[in-house]
């Protein structure tokens, strides 16, 4: 099941973010290389990267360059667009579509550096800029 461009790309399995986390990593790569990544991390066999690999091909989650003998896959979304997607889901999920609920309880559950508050705000006063520049050309 080949998905278009346009098409949604089903949330990812915790084990599917670590192959998907792997490939933003190291760029396109073999099944091998995948499964020798995630092996330093907890081992598991090369069959199951392979078929989590299929799965996630099935699914779109990635593309397979099928054109050598040994197959390279590719992440079809860039590190943050799936990112984004995840948010979305879980704004929607478990804060009823409110991005301030989240921030919240982010900000409550895990301090923040100095720097990463710094960097928070930066982004608020960017959001805020954009808002206001798209509420005047309206």
């Amino acid at each position: 099941m080949a998905t278009s461009p346009r098409t949604p790309v089903p949330r990812p399995t915790d084990a599917e973010l670590a192959i998907l986390r792997v490939l933003w990593d190291r760029g396109p790569s073999t099944v091998r290389q995948v499964h020798d990544v995630l092996g330093r991390e907890r081992p598991a066999a090369y069959t199951t990267a392979l078929k989590l690999l299929q799965i996630m091909t099935e699914k779109g989650l990635v593309e397979r360059d099928e054109r050598d003998r040994t197959h390279v896959y590719r992440a079809r979304l860039s590190e943050e667009q799936t990112q984004r997607q995840l948010v979305r889901d879980l704004v929607d999920r478990a804060f009823g579509g409110s991005a301030t609920k989240l921030v919240m309880q982010a900000l409550a559950s895990r301090h923040a550096s100095p720097d990463e508050l710094r960097e928070i705000r930066r982004a608020i006063d960017s959001a805020r800029q954009e808002k206001e520049a798209h509420h005047d050309r309206d």
